[in-house]
């Protein structure tokens, strides 16, 4: 019997070791055979050893030279004829502009796009950005309506913007709530006794993750002389417009403002090490942190904004702050550093939530039945 094949095309390996690996393993326990195509950096062996076929393909994400971009999309062009997939699911907004036109060119019938946020070109109001977007949009339009292509979204504010908007039709849309987490590899613990309280901040360094309202915050909180340790963890992710120079991190570091980290690999131990979690974030798809976050078990702090409040139920397992809001996002998290019982209360319903309704598996069916349900309908 000839295996279905399932190929994935994703910027870079550790974001799919990070959002997607079980969601594939699931694929090749289903009976798959799964291929994933993006830029190698340390995860090769990893993808590998699960048993995925890995072809290398870099893409420059923040290139946005016309003649470069399309030498990208006949590259993908060529593998996509080469593997002859059953499905195509493509992650993030490069990857469906590009790899929804190499399915077409190529001939692949089943087109899955999962936008994970409406990140940079939908929210910046940079002049370049705000002369592409109309491309952009018209573009998205033409792809993402296929008899046999589903978008999947993370949020109901996204999915009904985009309907909305014309870009895209309800039918053509799933909306399956964000990668989901592993709660038994971000367990719950009680939080550690070490005083002061340590809050984390984890993303990327990028601007619109809110880190430079996270730092003026800390600055508030030191000026009241609240006493905490802030900490933020993640790498600067040099390709996105948006991010933020070493040099800058490190003048932070130097004032005394935060600690930073860089990129962790053993994040549940790092969350099973803090208090408090933060993500001041202007816009989410359904950020995973604050899955992991929850599902640990701890507090979170973040912006009544789409995405993040999927996760955030005020008051309950956490606050949410308005946008941009350095000195509530400081009260917030004052209220929670100076109360222990409450950080108890709010985390131990974070984690109710993310058993509940984040549950890895829960995703991994959603997603399956929509690659049956594709393949069904074009038989």
């Amino acid at each position: 019997m000839i295996r279905p094949k399932l190929l994935f095309f994703i910027t870079e390996d550790w974001v799919f070791c990070t959002h997607r690996l079980p969601l594939a393993l699931a694929a090749l326990e289903a009976g798959f055979d799964v291929t994933l195509v993006t830029n190698i950096s340390t995860h090769a062996e990893v993808i590998k050893r699960a048993g995925i076929k890995l072809i290398p393909f870099n893409l420059e994400r923040g290139s946005m030279n016309p003649l470069k971009e399309l030498s990208v999309v006949a590259r993908l062009t060529t593998i996509y004829r080469q593997e002859k997939p059953d499905v195509v699911h493509n992650v993030a907004i490069k990857p469906i502009l590009y790899g929804s036109i190499a399915a077409r060119l190529a001939g692949v019938t089943n087109i899955i796009n999962a936008l994970t946020g409406m990140g940079y070109l939908f929210t910046s109001d940079h002049p370049k950005t705000l002369l592409i977007r109309p491309f952009i949009n018209f573009a998205l339009k033409v792809l993402l309506n296929g008899k046999n292509t589903r978008l999947i979204m993370q949020n109901q504010d996204d999915c009904t913007m985009l309907v909305n908007a014309g870009i895209v039709s309800s039918v053509s849309t799933k909306l399956i709530r964000g990668a989901g987490v592993d709660t038994k590899e971000f367990f719950y613990s009680l939080e550690p006794l070490s005083v002061p309280p340590r809050v984390v901040l984890p993303a990327r360094m990028l601007k619109d993750k809110g880190v430079i309202e996270f730092v003026a915050a800390t600055r508030i909180l030191k000026n009241r002389g609240v006493i905490a340790n802030f900490v933020l963890v993640g790498d600067t992710d040099s390709h996105n417009h948006a991010a933020l120079s070493v040099a800058q991190l490190a003048e932070w570091v130097t004032e005394g403002c935060v600690e930073w980290w860089d990129r962790r690999n053993d994040m549940p131990e790092v969350l099973a090490n803090s208090h408090i979690v933060c993500l001041p974030s202007y816009r989410e798809g359904l950020p995973k942190a604050l899955l992991e976050a929850a599902s640990s078990g701890r507090p979170i702090v973040t912006t009544d904004t789409i995405g993040c409040r999927e996760v955030v139920r005020h008051g309950e397992n956490g606050f949410l702050v308005p946008l941009r809001s350095t000195v509530e996002l400081a009260d917030a998290l004052q209220r929670l550093i100076e109360n222990p019982e409450l950080r108890q209360k709010m985390g131990l319903r974070g984690r109710e939530i993310a058993v509940q309704e984040f549950a890895v598996e829960k995703v991994v069916a959603e997603t399956l039945a929509v690659y049956k349900e594709l393949m069904t309908d074009r038989t």
